[in-house]
């Protein structure tokens, strides 16, 4: 198989995973989530029932389909995080990046997906799992950036504070949004909610997980 090959079936993957998931939202929109049938997804799509479910196996994933780019947030701005940077300031800077961009992940929605969401008691209970999967793997990063042991319990103290605020600050996102406030205002909202947030857990957690700043350590002397 030749490298073009690969790269159109890939295209051709995506392409149709994408129309699933738009055809889906749209009746979603249209009638309710608890109203749609995978078959009524297919027909849609026009794809079997079959393919609709190889893309995704739980229906509740037609409608939240960023599950690995939401549980893995959290984690990743850790992993990434900047040298002499603490976790806390770190997810503290990439959420505001992240309201600053009225990024989706973060809970910038539009009234009509996140009323959707809340009248669903089907979502409502996957996106409880999805912030408890964010999380446990905010957890694993942070056991593992620090070193922690098995039996060392603050990285789950520590994720359970932090993954906390982010929980919190996605219902204030919900509630604004099903307010029916301007992403503008919202934004604004939650700026202000993230300083009075992220401040509460500085006397804490702000000199939790701090990376090193390997260039400041070869340049002390011995």
């Amino acid at each position: 198989m030749t490298a073009q090959s690969t790269g159109l079936r890939a295209l051709k993957k995506r392409q149709t995973r994408e129309n699933i998931s738009a055809q889906a939202t749209r009746l979603f929109l249209e009638r309710g989530f608890d109203n749609v049938t995978i078959a009524d997804v297919a027909a849609a799509a026009q794809v079997a029932k079959m393919t609709v479910t190889n893309y995704f196996p739980r229906k509740e994933d037609l409608a939240l389909d960023m599950h690995d780019e939401f549980v893995q947030q959290l984690a990743t701005a850790v992993r990434e995080r900047l040298p002499g940077e603490s976790a806390l300031a770190a997810l503290r800077r990439t959420y505001l990046a992240g309201v600053a961009a009225q990024d989706p992940v973060i809970g910038f929605s539009g009234p009509r997906f996140a009323r959707m969401i809340t009248d669903s008691p089907a979502l409502m209970a996957r996106l409880r799992e999805f912030h408890d999967d964010r999380e446990k793997a905010l957890a694993a990063a942070l056991a593992e950036e620090t070193g922690s042991t098995d039996d060392d319990v603050m990285p789950r103290v520590a994720a359970a504070q932090l993954a906390g605020v982010h929980r919190l600050l996605f219902d204030e996102t919900m509630r604004l949004t099903l307010a029916e406030h301007t992403g503008d205002d919202i934004a604004a909202a939650l700026t202000r909610y993230a300083r009075v947030a992220f401040d509460a857990l500085e006397p804490s957690l702000g000199g939790y997980a701090v990376r090193p700043d390997r260039t400041e350590q070869r340049r002390t002397p011995r």
